[in-house]
């Protein structure tokens, strides 16, 4: 059934909202949700009708970016060489820009009961990949330090988009070789209350 004008156009608009609503709260959590309807060129009340709350709107973005690592790291696990697979992953979550959502937004919504099933399965998939990368890295890596080298990749931001992700790959590549085989890691690995300190603000 071919799609009507109206679905079409309440498609882009929410389409446009979600990415000014990224682009707004990545750069102040704390904006109003007016300006994101200004960025994304909508009426307030057109925004109101997808999104009740901006909450509601936050929950949105950070499931979708939870998604998003979902579907690199199903996407990551048809690769045999386990090294290349966990490779390919981080290096798909970094472009999608992913962490910047949890580092920024984290704390600033109620997770629902679906998001934190997706969280337990994101969490699961990236234990295997992981597992399967353990040979080829050094001693002492942890799944937590892959936590900390993600948020290390979304702190690179410049106002250039494309630079921006051109640097991202850059030290990207410098932390992978980091972690692969060589000498122990000084210090204790990061515990679960450091990696969740933002969700319980």
């Amino acid at each position: 059934m071919a799609i009507s004008e109206r679905a079409r156009r309440a498609a882009l608009n929410d389409t446009a909202i979600l990415a000014a609503a990224r682009d707004v709260f990545i750069a102040d959590k704390r904006a109003p949700i007016s300006e994101v309807a200004e960025r994304a060129g909508v009426g307030i009340s057109a925004l109101y009708r997808r999104y009740p709350s901006k909450e509601e709107l936050l929950r949105v973005l950070c499931h979708d970016g939870l998604k998003t690592f979902i579907a690199a790291a199903e996407d990551a696990t048809a690769e045999p060489d386990g090294w290349v697979a966990f490779e390919n992953f981080l290096r798909t979550v970094v472009d999608a820009d992913v962490h910047s959502l949890t580092v920024h937004l984290a704390g600033t919504f109620t997770p629902t009961a679906e998001m934190d099933d997706d969280a337990a399965r994101a969490n699961d998939l990236a234990a295997v990949l992981f597992d399967r990368a353990r040979p080829s890295l050094r001693s002492g890596v942890v799944m937590a330090d892959v936590t900390m080298l993600l948020e290390m990749c979304a702190a690179v931001r410049i106002p250039d988009a494309e630079r921006t992700k051109e640097l991202r790959e850059r030290y990207l590549t410098l932390l992978l070789d980091g972690i692969r085989a060589g000498a122990d890691l000084p210090g204790p690995e990061p515990t679960d209350a450091e990696l969740g300190w933002r969700w319980r603000q």
